[in-house]
């Protein structure tokens, strides 16, 4: 079935167009005449059966059609160009990924294991983009992303990575000389909360049969990082992924002060296209992530 899809030609002078605003601008761009522009762009606008400019005696203008087509043209020639200088410049062989990831994620997880899938594959970019909420594929440049919550997005695959490891931490010095308490002990101490997770406090306790007065009180931190910060600085007890903090326990700035580890109700999934599930960049980061993600769970005890 032949494709309802314009030429390159006329989507390039329209956009060149649309960007200056000016056919005569959009024409020394292209190197061609005014006229041949003008005629590109009537044809493309008889081909859509829509109006993309108003003409006046003071130029042309786009209309409200015109701008919203403009901003989806511009993006995907964009992308076009960025995969034909790719493909020149590699030769064929290897790609880009462009990867949208929780900003958290990616710095204490994904980064430290990175620079091994480029020596193994020196020929993939993978560029991070920050990303922690749903998002439309179609309206992003994105290949794949890593998110943390619930997978199944409408038109996409997705590959089970982890859950998300929440264990109780605090300096040392706040508990010493004790090297660890009992959780019920810990109505007793400040539990540093984290102000988007308001009950995290109270199901980590009634994961234990526990339930704790004032639970939910103690001085709120958004991010994660504000919540390791305030835990090594004595400020209290945090909550925190052992992911995010395996550098801190290592160095013993933090110690988890209850041995119990409590799965919380998320879960991290790399999520991509279905239309992308044989793209061979894709396939082969997807298939190492899954590997690492593998080993990190045996190691952690995650199953």
């Amino acid at each position: 079935m032949r494709r309802k899809i314009p030429s390159t030609a006329a989507l390039a002078a329209f956009e060149s167009a649309a960007r200056h605003q000016s056919f005569t601008r959009a024409a020394a761009e292209q190197s061609v005449t005014q006229s041949a522009v003008c005629r590109q762009v009537a044809g493309l606008e008889a081909f859509l059966g829509v109006k993309l400019f108003r003409r006046t005696k003071r130029g042309i203008t786009l209309t409200e059609a015109g701008t919203s087509y403009h901003h989806q043209v511009s993006a995907r020639l964009d992308e076009l160009e960025r995969d034909t200088l790719e493909l020149m410049a590699q030769g064929g062989s290897g790609g880009t990924l462009e990867l949208g990831v929780v900003p958290t994620f990616g710095t204490k997880w994904l980064l430290p294991r990175l620079a091994a899938f480029q020596r193994a594959h020196p020929g993939i970019t993978v560029n991070l983009v920050p990303r922690s909420r749903p998002f439309l594929f179609d309206e992003t440049p994105l290949d794949a992303a890593i998110y943390a919550g619930e997978a199944g997005w409408p038109g996409t695959e997705a590959r089970f990575l982890m859950r998300e490891n929440l264990i109780a931490v605090a300096s040392p010095a706040l508990i010493a000389p004790q090297r660890s308490l009992k959780a019920a002990s810990l109505r007793r101490h400040v539990l540093l909360q984290q102000s988007t997770r308001p009950y995290a406090w109270r199901h980590w306790f009634a994961s234990l049969q526990l339930e704790v007065e004032n639970d939910m009180v103690g001085p709120r931190l958004e991010l994660f990082s504000m919540l390791t910060e305030a835990a090594i600085q004595g400020l209290g007890v945090a909550l925190i992924p052992r992911f995010l903090i395996e550098e801190e326990l290592r160095s013993g700035r933090l110690v988890e002060v209850v041995r119990h580890a409590y799965l919380s109700d998320r879960s991290y999934y790399l999520i991509y296209p279905e239309r992308k599930s044989e793209n061979p960049t894709l396939t082969t980061f997807r298939d190492w992530l899954a590997e690492e993600a593998g080993h990190y769970r045996d190691a952690a005890g995650l199953g």
